[in-house]
């Protein structure tokens, strides 16, 4: 099958079934948005959503996380994957969201990679969701199905698989096109022992019934 309707086809189904697909993270804005999902990196959604809570009650603005030590901010967040490291980098965050950037989560890939703790995956997240923008976050679910689909071709990092992709997928469904990947990796096409035999997009995946 060629590729472009392969995509036309995962574009079909999905507008179908999950046409206003959310991200998993509770966020209300840009900053809580950027701090959920620097806390999430290698951590679940779910023990994200139940930190932040508490912590932007105490930190409901750059300014005021800004303000705090390591040490306050690690309180808080000690329950997620590699807390000592996030806690820092949340400190650092912060202080440079407020002496660079005037306190305000900043919209573009190299100021927002400018951030500590900030990769590309990260940033594209931000642009996505809080900005409305056409990018395409590439996690580990969103690398491997992209792979198990034969969407990607010669593509052995993340940052190659995003820019395959981003050509692949009309620019209107680039953002959607993220988290449809994302979730259908998440409960359908996991990473180990995926359920071929439940699968919507089976009749286009080549792996279909071999993915390992």
């Amino acid at each position: 099958m060629r590729l472009s309707s392969k995509i036309k086809f995962i574009v079909d189904y999905f507008q179908e079934h999950q046409p206003d697909v959310q991200s998993e993270l509770n966020y209300g804005n840009p900053y809580e948005l950027l701090v959920s999902t620097i806390l999430a990196a290698q951590c679940t959604d779910k023990r994200v959503n139940m930190v932040t809570p508490a912590l932007f009650r105490v930190y409901p603005t750059p300014l005021e996380m800004s303000k705090a030590t390591t040490e306050e901010i690690l309180e808080f967040v000690k329950s997620v994957s590699y807390p000592n490291s996030k806690a820092a980098h949340l400190s650092a965050m912060s202080r440079m969201l407020v002496s660079d950037f005037g306190g305000e989560v900043p919209n573009t890939m190299e100021e927002l990679t400018r951030l500590p703790g900030v990769g590309r995956k990260t940033a594209n997240v931000v642009l996505a969701f809080a900005f409305g923008q056409a990018a395409m976050p590439v996690d580990t679910h969103v690398f491997r199905v992209a792979h198990r689909l034969g969407l990607v071709k010669d593509a052995p990092t993340p940052d190659a698989v995003e820019k395959q992709l981003v050509k692949l997928f009309p620019k209107q469904y680039i953002s959607k096109a993220h988290h449809w990947l994302l979730l259908h990796g998440r409960y359908v096409c996991t990473a180990r022992k995926p359920h071929c035999n439940e699968c919507p997009l089976a009749e286009i995946c080549p792996s279909n019934g071999t993915a390992t």
